[in-house]
């Protein structure tokens, strides 16, 4: 039997002419913290509301515990414990009160409800504010109710979403400490754009950027790939069938290491990322070559990452 938890292929999400995610692939076997790493913006949140069923890919699939995201939806939610960004909490209700509710929504009743919301108030260091209103708890201790909720069915898959998105420098700490209290007993995909914290928190790290997975890695591997890289962004219009020529054409700028190349079918319109080395320019040159080449530069810009 296959150890894999989640297996991503190909996931492709585009909103109209936009894509938000392109052809990601990934792994997560079992007990294994994957971290996702990228700004805001790189596909990291599309990729969860896929994998939870929260939205549908254009193109691509998944399967999270061996259900596929398209043939058994219920199954692969049954698997999953997500804690999205913005943490759902009813905060006029009892932490206590609050997981009995969730407990319920899960199907769990009477002695099995109890016996799965005191694991996952112990789990979580709730036990001190079990009785008190959610609305009247710090922003750590609400990430805690809602790391409690995902956790009461006893998920084999967890999903956490910025899990410490706008805590403070301790409450960070002992959220990241109660997720690494989780590994070997849950499979774990956190997303973060927080380099130390998935460091810190993951056995293997997906770099993500403008919807693609650039590198997937150990932390420990992935050092060198982590440094500051210069990336020049590029419109121009090239004539129907000439994807692959600007693909070359690209490739050829000197001090190019990488190319990203999106074309928009039947507009002629390209959208060229190339990427170089820090302190590496090469706007000028790959702009001088696309006019060379007869074609229609649109616009030039660059930012370092």
């Amino acid at each position: 039997m296959s150890d894999l938890m989640i297996e991503a292929r190909d996931l492709t999400k585009q909103y109209g002419p936009a894509t938000a995610l392109k052809d990601v692939s990934f792994e997560v076997r079992k007990g294994e913290v994957l971290g996702f790493l990228g700004p805001n913006g790189a596909g990291k949140t599309t990729t969860m509301k896929i994998l939870t069923c929260f939205i549908a890919p254009t193109s691509g699939t998944a399967k999270v515990n061996g259900a596929d995201i398209f043939e058994d939806p219920m199954a692969v939610r049954s698997a999953i414990g997500y804690l999205p960004e913005s943490t759902p909490l009813y905060t006029e209700m009892l932490v206590l009160e609050y997981l009995e509710f969730v407990a319920k929504m899960r199907g769990f009743k009477g002695e099995d409800a109890r016996k799965r919301i005191k694991k996952a108030v112990e789990q979580t260091t709730l036990g001190d504010v079990i009785a008190k209103e959610i609305r009247a708890l710090s922003k750590g201790y609400r990430q805690r109710v809602g790391l409690a909720q995902a956790l009461v069915h006893e998920p084999p898959v967890l999903i956490l979403d910025e899990p410490t998105s706008g805590l403070d420098p301790r409450q960070r700490t002992e959220v990241r400490d109660l997720i690494k209290g989780l590994r070997g007993y849950h499979t774990v995909l956190i997303s973060t754009h927080i380099l130390p914290e998935v460091s810190d928190v993951a056995d293997r790290v997906v770099i993500m950027n403008r919807g693609r997975a650039m590198a997937v890695d150990t932390p420990q591997n992935l050092g060198g790939r982590l440094r500051a890289r210069e990336v020049a962004r590029l419109e121009f219009i090239v004539p129907d069938q000439a994807g692959d020529a600007a693909q070359r054409l690209c490739s050829a700028v000197p001090g190019v290491e990488r190319v990203e190349i999106d074309t928009q079918a039947g507009s002629g319109l390209v959208i060229a990322h190339l990427e170089s080395s820090a302190g590496v320019d090469v706007r000028s040159a790959a702009a001088e070559a696309i006019v060379r080449q007869g074609w229609r530069l649109l616009s030039l810009s660059g930012e370092t990452l």
